[in-house]
């Protein structure tokens, strides 16, 4: 079997959880299956992947457009595949269009939803319809759809209710709980400013609504003073939120010591040090499909606290391996909550408990158990290859 990968990210250029996904799963299944990738960005010099920059006469565009015209020279190299698997709409179209060409089944794997980002507006002005227009389109062509959990199965059959729900999987996201493992290194901590003598708390994300990163800077001003506030950001969605998020930090910082804010992308041997070194990580999202950095956080021995919505309580195990945040949600899409001082009162509320449980250990090391156990990659790409098979005998 064949089994061409279209992906927005690969590495080096990883910014997100689909990228780890597809990062992970494409080294799984290469033992099984003759696994090919097709991946935006700079030319890569690894066996079986290709790389496609956005045509000159596309520079200027919208960046909706550039996503489609970058598709559209990727589908000709798929000529000759079983299965195309496409993740994210910015690859979406690709596989939609080389099934149709080519009769190859299209697999989709669902790492978000457009209808349920509709902050997306801020970035792509009308690119964002374009956008939501491909996924849905693909959505409904694709012979399967793979959810990364079963919330985010309920949101794909809530936002398109006409799909077959015969044809949309759960097989969860995954971690590399060798990789991913307590690490000690005082020199990264030195390096990055931190005080291993100090309480912590870590976020670790993408400055975008989704992650509600604002709502966190606001909970931790309940916290006392000797914890420190680490925060791994960076890659902001919009010059604006960038702003918003500088103006809460300036007002922890005028308040506190030990707020410490690295925005650049750290190598994965950096990032593992700061989550083990941490008292608890925090994923304060108000929307996730799944989030894959709790099970990173999670096989690195450090308890976790956790909004519950998405995907996150089937990672994240109440009183087991963490404590999840209630949240009450508009209706509307967007994950805002109703009342957003009542869900900033209860994350600091949470928070505060978590520090002073007592079971930082124990839930750090239950946390550690539950990733290696249940979310393996072997596990996810046996899972993988049942959804093809399926799609090929259909």
């Amino acid at each position: 079997m064949r089994v061409d990968l279209v992906t927005k990210e690969f590495p080096p250029h990883i910014y997100g959880g689909a990228g780890v996904h597809v990062t992970e799963l494409v080294s799984a299944l290469a033992d099984l299956v003759d696994t090919r990738v097709h991946a935006f960005g700079p030319e890569r010099d690894q066996a079986g992947v290709r790389s496609y920059q956005t045509p000159k006469s596309f520079s200027e565009a919208n960046p909706a457009l550039q996503t489609l015209a970058t598709d559209l020279e990727i589908v000709p190299a798929i000529q000759g595949a079983d299965i195309v698997h496409s993740h994210t709409w910015y690859a979406n179209f690709a596989g939609q269009v080389a099934s149709m060409l080519y009769g190859a089944p299209h697999v989709i794997t669902a790492h978000s939803l457009e209808p349920l980002r509709p902050w997306k507006k801020e970035q792509l002005a009308g690119g964002y319809e374009v956008s939501s227009f491909i996924e849905k389109a693909a959505y409904l062509q694709a012979s399967r759809i793979i959810a990364v959990s079963s919330g985010m199965r309920d949101d794909i059959l809530a936002s398109y209710p006409e799909l077959d729900p015969a044809k949309v999987t759960v097989v969860h996201n995954g971690v590399d709980s060798h990789k991913w493992s307590p690490t000690n290194d005082p020199l990264v901590l030195e390096e990055l400013g931190i005080d291993p003598d100090r309480r912590s708390i870590i976020f670790v994300g993408r400055i975008t609504r989704q992650k509600g990163l604002s709502y966190f800077l606001q909970a931790v001003r309940e916290l006392p003073q000797d914890v420190q506030i680490i925060l791994a950001a960076g890659a902001p969605d919009t010059p604006e939120l960038l702003a918003e998020v500088e103006g809460l930090v300036k007002t922890l910082t005028d308040t506190r010591s030990g707020v410490i804010w690295i925005p650049e992308h750290l190598p994965q041997h950096k990032l593992a040090t700061l989550l083990s070194a941490a008292d608890l990580f925090a994923c304060p999202s108000i929307y996730e499909p799944l989030g894959i950095v709790n099970l990173e956080a999670m096989a690195c021995g450090t308890a976790v606290v956790a909004t519950a919505t998405g995907g996150i309580p089937e990672v994240v195990a109440e009183g087991a391996t963490g404590w999840l945040v209630p949240i009450d949600q508009v209706k509307d899409g967007s994950g805002t909550p109703n009342d957003p001082n009542k869900f900033i009162s209860e994350w600091a509320t949470t928070m505060n408990h978590a520090l002073e449980s007592g079971r930082l250990g124990e839930f750090g090391r239950a946390g550690r158990q539950r990733a290696v156990d249940e979310f393996s990659w072997q596990t996810i790409a046996t899972r993988t290859l049942e959804v093809y098979q399926s799609a090929l005998d259909s």
